[in-house]
């Protein structure tokens, strides 16, 4: 038994009856000794399948695999979910693998592990000749072009990793793979001799792939906005040499600014300014919708909320462009002062603004998920453990007691903008509307009771709570949050 790792070699195959022995037969006579080669036939309607049967008959290292048509990316999935090898060579059933190549590739990887990928030196043959020119590998070009054939060796757990190949796309399907692998490191090495014969023929896959051109680059743009961000200032466009040159044109138009949070990881502004991609694409879990949208998205295995606020008025447009903060700004920065002072609240990320010529346009605020999993509408609704209710309600009245003595009043302090739980951990939300000013008791009073219903029992502990923090009297304070409170419990 070979003590070298095992290579599965995947070969999906579709009415590939007049290419597949010789394919086979090229797969059979190299010199890497430790292989699995994996036929998935994808639904042939020719020889496909008897072919493929013959051979694994012939060859115990030969497997077949059959589906229903359902394209190359499930047939490769198909065979790499099966295959038992560390590392896995896709090889398409009418190309030919030359001599040497899988040797040389395992052992790159295997001494090298910052190498993520083994590419083969190409050539044509068939309808065309000649060497196949591609350029060396980086990550910006990457975003433009595909320079990695489909036929490289890499390593099954990176496979598993990025979730497989996308079964949604029926072309250009390497070259998502490859970003998916790629995009956030590891190396690609070429080999110094031809590995693969790439044959040219009508049907070939590289002639019927650029039909698909528009829905290819859709895809891409929604997948890896991040990546596009980064290497490109913006999206993948139509013409794709141009996407830098026209993302920065766009920016003149509809300048945009971004700012991070002190400590959070570098790569998170390209997430940031790629929220628009998110939230057209319906990504993430929708926690509230209505005139601003609030989604719970994750970045780096990281929990994180989105606020995208509307886009305001005509009016406000200028206003918000030029002569105030957005609600965006506002938000992040009351964050930041309110964790200063003491007073919880969700550790901000970042906030972002963008503009059409003078005018406000869309705008971001993102902060980490809290950790607390109930929010006042909890207390209400009697979700809350009788023995615990009484100590959130006067942590609940501490808290905005500390926050008026800071002379700041939130003027949407209601039901759902207030959680809790975590310990004793109270936390404050939807800043945007937060003033300042000097408060006293009357007006204390009213911003804690206004849009915040109770019962007698518990308006009455939250009273001596805020009246007690405050070094207020007790039966004046619950006598203003009486006559103030508009609503209902």
């Amino acid at each position: 038994m070979s003590s070298q790792p095992l290579v599965s070699i995947v070969v999906p195959a579709y009415n590939a009856a007049p290419f597949l022995d010789e394919t086979l037969d090229a797969l059979l006579s190299d010199t890497y000794p430790a292989t699995e080669i994996i036929v998935v036939d994808d639904g042939s309607t020719d020889t496909t399948a008897e072919i493929a049967i013959r051979r694994a008959q012939q060859h115990r290292h030969i497997h077949f695999v059959s589906q229903p048509n359902g394209g190359v990316c499930r047939a490769r999935n198909r065979g790499i979910a099966q295959a038992m090898g560390k590392y896995v060579l896709p090889v398409d059933a009418d190309d030919i693998i030359c001599p040497g190549f899988i040797e040389w590739a395992v052992g790159q990887m295997e001494q090298h592990p910052e190498v993520s990928v083994a590419v083969p030196r190409a050539e044509f043959f068939g309808a065309r000749q000649g060497q196949w020119h591609l350029p060396p590998f980086s990550r910006h070009l990457l975003a433009r072009k595909n320079m990695i054939p489909a036929t490289a060796l890499y390593r099954r757990a990176d496979w598993q990793r990025i979730g497989g190949y996308n079964e949604e796309l029926q072309a250009r399907e390497d070259w998502e793979f490859w970003i998916s692998m790629l995009k956030d490191g590891g190396e690609v090495v070429t080999s110094p001799q031809v590995g693969l014969r790439y044959r040219i023929h009508p049907h070939s896959k590289r002639t019927a792939d650029r039909r698909l051109k528009r829905e290819i680059i859709r895809t891409l743009n929604q997948r890896h906005p991040e990546f596009f961000e980064r290497e490109l200032g913006g999206p993948l466009r139509l013409h794709r040499s141009w996407s830098r040159f026209a993302n920065a044109l766009y920016r003149l138009t509809h300048p945009r600014r971004t700012v991070v949070y002190t400590g959070a990881p570098k790569d998170v502004t390209y997430f940031v300014r790629a929220l628009p991609v998110h939230f057209s694409c319906g990504r993430g879990k929708v926690i509230y919708k209505r005139r601003n949208e609030l989604r719970q998205l994750t970045y780096g295995g990281q929990q994180l909320v989105v606020k995208k606020f509307a886009i305001p008025h005509p009016l406000n447009r200028l206003v918000y462009g030029w002569l105030r903060k957005s609600k965006a700004q506002r938000s992040y920065e009351y964050a930041i002062l309110l964790i200063s002072k003491g007073i919880g609240t969700p550790c901000p990320v970042a906030w972002q603004t963008e503009r059409n010529l003078l005018l406000m346009g869309r705008s971001y605020f993102v902060s980490e998920q809290s950790s607390c999993p109930y929010t006042y509408a909890d207390i209400l609704s009697g979700s809350i453990p009788a023995a615990d209710e009484e100590r959130y309600l006067r942590l609940i009245a501490q808290m905005v007691a500390r926050l008026h003595d800071q002379g700041m009043v939130h003027q949407d302090l209601s039901r759902g903008n207030i959680l809790f739980g975590d310990g004793d951990r109270v936390e404050l939300i939807d800043l945007n509307r937060i003033r300042f000013r000097k408060v006293g008791m009357e007006e204390g009073c009213r911003n804690f009771a206004e849009r915040l219903p109770a019962t007698p029992q518990q308006r009455r502990l939250m009273a001596e709570a805020y009246a007690q923090t405050r070094d207020f009297d007790v039966d004046q304070c619950l006598m203003l949050m009486n006559q103030y409170n508009k609503e209902k419990k």
